[in-house]
């Protein structure tokens, strides 16, 4: 670490970061510096895809946050898993490829007026580093696709990138194996109305079908694997530090009054070290500085934000943090995906080890788990935590899909307890649009202290009536026939309860996070009080310093948020890189 001064400096190797080194580094005239708080993804349980059981809740992969009580969950406090790893959250999540909603992107591009956002202007970056198992077509994107595939603002970006194999680094799957119980599901969503589908991603999500998954050969697929190695490793001018975490931004105040981001203070675990992101001059003599890019994610983006004096005034002179840029909106608008985790036990005549509860409950049961995966990569252990999808309208007077399933061939208490001893399915549902917001804020000024994390679930009457509403469609789905061989009996939350109040406290009491916190570093119009980033995701009040994460979200996607949080990255890196 004796050579500190860098071009760009991006702090974060999870999701975004990872793509960002890539892409930035591809410039062999720019040096680029990757700084990591956890440690390397050489950990085994990251690899195998039923591995997110063992990284969970483990300090080794994970930050270990936990909300605050939430009146909305009847006072309870959920665990809130952050990927603390190279990798972030792609090392540790369910792996689903999911891109949302084209009305998501078209809803950004009003809120920011940036047409760039809609999107028309976003699927060329989902696809320039999609490798679809299908192959490339008008939708999905692979390895060497066609220039013809692409819109004409990301032809001229592909130039910039000088390795090989620029493109096609996000390998997406199909899953490697089925259930009957989880076909049963399907065929009863379809006799209740939802059609089915082979492809979420035509930005019309509406349907019910297996996920597709971000693995190759039957492993984890993460982010460190696709665009860390082997291109940004074999460059000179890349550098990475892990068990390295910022503990502040510097800023400065320049000639003319304004602030400028100049650099990061690092804590290593040994000593403080100050990373500079300054140029004096470019190639052909012009004044250039650089750049820090936070991609610490919704959680880590904001806190670093606060601790270096860029938040709500009040919060800071209240901890003693000199006010840098009063920003009220940095941790606020905090949205994220609750699922209520409907458990119904099932019988059968035909066969016993028809779900994972009785599949895995003996010695050799696991050991049979154990060799298929060995020999094949197939099986249970190379499962998503969710196989089976469905989106579909929690009303009739919903104007579109609005709530998603994630469908499981197994039950349990709470993430993290052993399964149950009985044969049972899950059907967790979320509602996609949630209303209400929560907000991260730091409780202290050290940097080693994890904020406030308070999700606000559940605290909109609209938000209430979506989730009573959700429950009585996975019930209408298990009545169907498909399902009758099974004799379905509603375990969780129980038949008992009815009435919108019933079901919306109930919800309290089984619901849990789906992973999929955004929107605390918003982007936004000039004129939006709570917008930390303009469209650009450069912080406003700072020159030298963007946010490039899933914060960046104005709203939270119809989806999982992890593909998403790709695109966002691809689009900055070509601004970036444009020097827009």
């Amino acid at each position: 670490m004796s050579d500190n001064i860098f071009d760009y400096i991006i702090v974060g190797g999870g999701t975004a970061g990872c793509l960002l080194a890539n892409r930035l580094s591809a410039d062999a005239s720019k040096r680029v510096l990757l700084i990591e708080a956890g440690r390397k993804d050489d950990y085994h349980w990251i690899h195998v895809p039923v591995g997110y059981l063992y990284c969970i809740g483990n300090p080794r992969t994970d930050w270990l946050y936990n909300t605050e009580p939430d009146a909305g969950l009847n006072g309870r406090s959920l665990r809130y898993p952050r990927g603390k790893t190279l990798g972030g959250c792609s090392s540790i999540n369910g792996m689903i490829y999911m891109r949302g909603q084209a009305r998501d992107y078209d809803q950004w591009a009003q809120l920011t007026g940036d047409d760039s956002w809609s999107w028309d202007n976003a699927l060329p970056h989902f696809m320039l580093h999609e490798d679809h198992y299908k192959g490339a077509s008008a939708l999905h994107g692979a390895r060497d696709t066609p220039p013809a595939l692409m819109q004409d603002q990301v032809q001229p970006y592909q130039k910039l990138l000088r390795h090989r194999n620029a493109g096609g680094e996000w390998r997406v799957d199909k899953q490697r194996l089925r259930w009957d119980i989880l076909d049963a599901f399907s065929e009863a969503a379809q006799q209740a109305g939802i059609p089915a589908t082979e492809d979420f991603n035509r930005g019309d999500n509406e349907g019910v079908g297996y996920f597709e998954v971000n693995q190759k050969n039957g492993f984890r697929w993460n982010t460190a694997k696709a665009f860390l190695r082997p291109a940004c490793f074999g460059r000179p001018n890349f550098e990475m530090w892990t068990s390295a975490q910022v503990s502040k931004l510097v800023i400065e105040r320049q000639g003319d009054g304004s602030q400028r981001c100049t650099g990061v203070e690092v804590w290593t675990g040994q000593e403080r070290v100050t990373a500079y992101a300054n140029r004096d001059s470019s190639s052909n003599g012009e004044a250039r500085k650089g750049e820090v890019i936070l991609s610490a994610g919704s959680i880590g983006s904001p806190q670093i934000l606060q601790l270096s004096g860029i938040g709500p005034a009040a919060l800071l002179q209240r901890l003693g943090i000199p006010v840098v840029v009063d920003l009220p909106g940095v941790g606020v608008n905090l949205q994220d995906h609750l699922q209520i985790r409907s458990v119904y036990k099932v019988k059968s005549s035909t066969t016993k080890n028809f779900t994972l509860n009785t599949l895995s409950n003996s010695l050799w049961g696991k050991a049979r788990i154990a060799l298929e995966y060995a020999l094949r990569q197939t099986g249970p252990m190379s499962m998503a935590p969710s196989q089976l999808g469905a989106f579909t309208r929690s009303s009739p007077e919903q104007p579109y899909p609005n709530i998603e399933y994630h469908v499981q061939p197994l039950s349990l208490d709470a993430f993290g307890e052993p399964l149950h001893s009985f044969n049972a399915f899950t059907a967790s549902v979320c509602n996609l649009n949630p209303t209400s917001r929560g907000s991260v804020t730091i409780k202290t000024n050290r940097f080693e202290d994890a904020p406030a994390i308070a999700p606000n679930y559940l605290s909109t009457a609209e938000d209430r009536q979506v989730a009573a509403d959700s429950l009585r469609v996975t019930r209408r789905i298990v009545a169907q026939s498909a399902l009758a061989a099974y004799e379905p009996e509603e375990f969780r939350p129980g038949v008992q309860y009815q009435t919108n109040e019933d079901l919306a406290r109930l919800a309290g009491d089984i619901a849990t996070t789906i992973f999929h916190p955004v929107g605390t570093t918003k982007m936004g119009r000039a004129d939006d009080p709570l917008a930390v980033v303009d469209a650009h995701l450069r912080v406003r009040g700072v020159s030298g310093l963007r946010v490039v994460d899933a914060g960046v979200m104005p709203l939270i996607t119809s989806g999982n948020t992890n593909s998403p949080t790709l695109m966002i990255a691809e689009k900055a890196a070509q601004w970036i890189q444009s020097g827009v």
